[in-house]
């Protein structure tokens, strides 16, 4: 009897084993051949991804090009520009003065920022941290020149009107994460570069750097590429920031020293669990918005992630209920940013729960209008509101119709924008964007039909307005 216990209880096991490998590699081909689509119809130059569940790295791969100029391929020392996504180092860094006691959310800024103006003294920290501060965003003002010195720019700045009243509302704003990084420093008494990367990064030899210069060299890194439609090609980006950026757009990382990071972050030796969840409540903002302190919120059949997206090219996610966590980074796109609908569509392959039919078919839609014949494109749609008649895509078929535009692909484009106002009649933007179709297609009296079309729908349009006053393009 014990032999054949035991006999049963290994076949089980080989069993169990089996059908864990089979759905592994199913999951792994699932991926791989989504992930081969979105490159392909995006043209994408370089992208990495990384699919960490329950603590395990269950996919890694590494595709396309660093540099197109020395056909450098991504690999494993690929070094990724994460734009924005910097932001959570920062975040981090920030919480870990907090758990030290050397810092408070409610702490005013003028407790470590000298000479603000008397209504920027109030603002508390965590308004820096959930972008609810209402400071102007120094980065909108051409007459503040980006290489000048701190205090040169911030005595511009202060001159500048408040965008809000503190805590009305959520705007994204670099004067947050450049003052953030500047009481890190008063308290630190570190540069934020050495500060982020002794707290975060000390054991790293290479493979994490800060510069928020796109164009200046380094050895392992990619380059971002911009595509320029006048050339149908793509151009090396030698965007500068500046030093003061680094807390904003500074990052730059290799996927697996980012998925180091992820794991330290997962097994707190950055932080202490009860402050990463206070990391991630929502900030009440008066106007109602779903955001955290520095993490953005974000869900998925009413299952809430955390993370952030950078430069429309990066994106990090972590889904704590499922035990989840998708990093996606790349250096470029030929149409628009794919960095959060890859996050999703990714998840939802790992882990069913987060399986969105709306969002992947919203996703197809795209998907058929650049890559299919126009008329295929249209009949697919309309196959698709068929099945599911209460769906709406106004706002895809809004962004498909203006990439088909920037493509120069103007007929396609005004066929989308046609449709999207047979299907959302009562909305002044759709014919405000079919106004528009018309009017870089030149038949200026029809532009101008939808345009008064639009403002009869949408009274405050004020794109549409502006049309209308320049007469002069207008036949009639």
């Amino acid at each position: 009897m014990r032999e054949k216990f035991i006999i049963a209880f290994l076949f089980l096991v080989i069993n169990i084993g089996f059908s864990q490998t089979k759905e592994s590699k199913e999951i792994e081909q699932k991926i791989d051949i989504y992930i081969q689509n979105v490159i392909a119809i995006n043209e994408i130059p370089g992208a990495a991804l990384a699919v960490i569940k329950d603590g395990k790295v269950i996919y890694e791969k590494y595709y396309g090009k660093a540099s197109l100029e020395e056909n450098k391929k991504v690999d494993k020392n690929t070094i990724f520009k994460i734009f924005s996504t910097s932001k959570l180092m920062t975040t981090v860094g920030v919480f870990q003065l907090i758990e030290r006691g050397k810092l408070s959310l409610e702490d005013p800024i003028s407790k470590y920022l000298d000479n603000l103006p008397i209504e920027w003294q109030e603002i508390k920290v965590k308004n820096l941290l959930t972008h609810s501060s209402g400071l102007p965003n120094i980065v909108m003002f051409s007459d503040i020149p980006i290489q000048a010195p701190y205090k040169e720019r911030i005595a511009i700045l202060a001159k500048k009107p408040m965008d809000f009243a503190t805590g009305n509302e959520y705007r994204y704003n670099q004067t947050n994460y450049l003052f953030l990084a500047k009481i890190i420093e008063k308290i630190s008494g570190f540069t934020f570069d050495e500060y982020l990367i002794q707290s975060q990064f000390s054991d790293v030899k290479w493979g994490v750097y800060l510069s928020s210069n796109f164009g200046e060299p380094h050895s392992n890194a990619a380059e971002r590429y911009n595509f320029n439609r006048e050339t149908d090609s793509y151009q090396k980006s030698v965007l500068d920031n500046g030093i003061d950026s680094h807390s904003a757009n500074g990052m730059n990382i290799t996927l697996d020293e980012f998925i180091q990071w992820n794991q330290n972050l997962d097994n707190n030796l950055y932080l202490k669990n009860e402050t990463k969840i206070k990391m991630w409540e929502p900030f009440q903002f008066k106007n109602k918005y779903d955001f955290g302190y520095g993490w953005g919120i974000y869900s998925i059949n009413n299952i809430h992630s955390y993370g952030f997206s950078g430069g429309n090219e990066t994106a990090f996610r972590k889904f704590p209920k499922n035990n989840l966590t998708v990093i996606f980074l790349s250096n470029g796109h030929k149409y628009s940013g794919v960095q959060d609908q890859v996050i999703n569509h990714v998840a939802g392959i790992v882990d069913k729960s987060l399986f969105d039919e709306y969002a992947i078919t919203d996703e197809k839609l795209t998907f058929d209008f650049l890559k299919l014949d126009i008329n295929k494109a249209l009949n697919n749609y309309r196959t698709i509101k068929k099945k599911h008649p209460d769906w709406n895509f106004e706002e895809r078929l809004n962004a498909i119709g203006y990439t088909l535009l920037s493509s120069k692909k103007t007929k396609d484009a005004i066929k989308v924008f046609e449709l999207n106002t047979q299907e959302n009649p009562k909305s002044g933007n759709s014919f405000d964007s079919l106004a528009e179709g018309y009017f870089y297609s030149k038949e200026f009296e029809i532009s101008k039909k939808y345009y008064i079309k639009s403002l009869e729908l949408s009274p405050d349009n004020t794109n549409a307005k502006q049309m209308l006053a320049k007469n002069r393009f207008f036949i009639g």
